[in-house]
């Protein structure tokens, strides 16, 4: 073979390997291009998931989280007994079981009660009733807050008879928790009272260690109107007792 056919064959060997390697090049890109759209795909679906997501409660694994020695949790507060304005729970935590729409700085109980009420909720769901905390724990200051706004609105003797005054309301216990369902939009109503969750609330609390505070035709031993909504933390002996007998805090306390 001569030189010249040599350099032929070397000529064509060359151009062919040049075009195998920009088919592969090619490829390649087209490849990675593909993937990369397919992540991008992928990360905007999953985006798109979460913030899509709606959900207004949590689903813990409840566990007990131990033990409890910071406040007797039959502390009275009420008209007639108050506390201080230096008076804070000590240990207090966020329930799982919150709603949304409220602020999570007023969701705080003490641990015990805490834990209760997420059992109470986790159960309460299973049987397919969404029971959330709305409000909870309140500092003296934001007792005071709330209470003169309620006057200035409804004036102090109709204020008096669903608002505590600073330092009278047992939500500064950390062991008093209002609650409400989807059923009436979250909100604070009694006809909570009437509906499934409200219902549930009444008839399986106690087993929970929680009283319906302040009951229909008790008014004048609590001193407030009916709110199917407050509970109170009290441990499940004296709710036992307090929901066999239908009796108030006070009354139970008393004897």
């Amino acid at each position: 073979m001569d030189g010249k056919k040599i350099g032929i064959i070397i000529v064509v060997f060359t151009v062919v390997i040049f075009l195998v390697a920009c088919i592969v090049t090619f490829k390649g890109k087209n490849l990675l291009a593909v993937e990369a759209g397919a992540q991008q795909e992928v990360g905007q679906k999953i985006e798109l998931e979460v913030n899509s997501e709606k959900s207004d409660i949590r689903l813990p694994v409840w566990e007990p989280s131990g033990q409890y020695v910071d406040l007797d949790k039959l502390i009275l507060v009420n008209k007639q007994n108050p506390v201080g304005k230096d008076f804070i729970p000590k240990d207090l935590v966020r329930p799982a079981y919150r709603a949304q729409n409220r602020n999570p700085d007023d969701q705080y109980l003490t641990r015990e009660a805490a834990d209760a009420l997420d059992k109470l909720a986790c159960d309460a769901l299973g049987e397919g009733h969404e029971i959330v905390v709305t409000t909870a724990y309140r500092s003296y200051n934001l007792q005071n807050y709330l209470y003169n706004n309620y006057v200035k609105k409804d004036g102090k003797e109709l204020a008096d008879k669903y608002s505590a005054q600073p330092g009278k309301s047992e939500h500064q216990t950390g062991l008093a928790v209002d609650v409400s369902s989807p059923s009436v939009n979250y909100k604070l109503v009694k006809e909570y009272g009437n509906t499934t969750e409200g219902k549930w609330l009444a008839e399986n609390s106690w087993k929970y260690g929680f009283i319906i505070r302040y009951l229909e035709g008790q008014e004048d031993v609590t001193g407030y109107t009916y709110e199917p909504w407050h509970l109170r933390y009290v441990g499940q002996e004296a709710a036992t007792v307090i929901k066999d007998k239908g009796i108030t805090l006070e009354e139970y306390l008393n004897k």
